[in-house]
């Protein structure tokens, strides 16, 4: 069976999308902040944006970065392996997938700012 692009899926993310964006976490808005409006390096970033069956917390359309902030719940074995998977098929669409933590956002916003710019080669 052939692998499904990163478009399929997209309606069926809609609703829980809307949830997403509704019950957003403090570090998620918090990132959103600092994003939102072009606020960084002039990029336009989505929130809550679907890609294939799955729905990404950030998505840099300029950069294909993707960008995920993850709490307690990605400690267990069982989402460090669905994150895994995950990452694995949005990379094999060419994303590039960063990851921060809840604590790295709220304790460190600028330095997660400034590791974001070098990773994506704007510093």
């Amino acid at each position: 069976m052939p692998v499904r692009g990163p478009k399929s899926g997209f309606r069926r993310t809609i609703a829980i999308r809307r949830v997403l964006r509704r019950d957003g976490t403090t570090a998620e808005q918090r990132f959103w902040s600092k994003v939102v409006r072009r606020q960084f390096f002039d990029l336009k970033f989505r929130r809550q944006h679907g890609i294939g069956p799955y729905v990404v917390d950030f998505y840099c359309p300029a950069k294909k970065i993707v960008v995920e902030i993850d709490g307690d719940t990605h400690a267990t074995d069982q989402a460090i392996q669905d994150d895994q998977s995950r990452t694995q098929y949005l990379t094999s669409f060419g994303y590039t997938v960063i990851r921060y933590t809840n604590c790295e956002i709220l304790n460190n916003t600028q330095g997660v700012f400034e590791d974001l710019a070098n990773k994506i080669g704007l510093l």
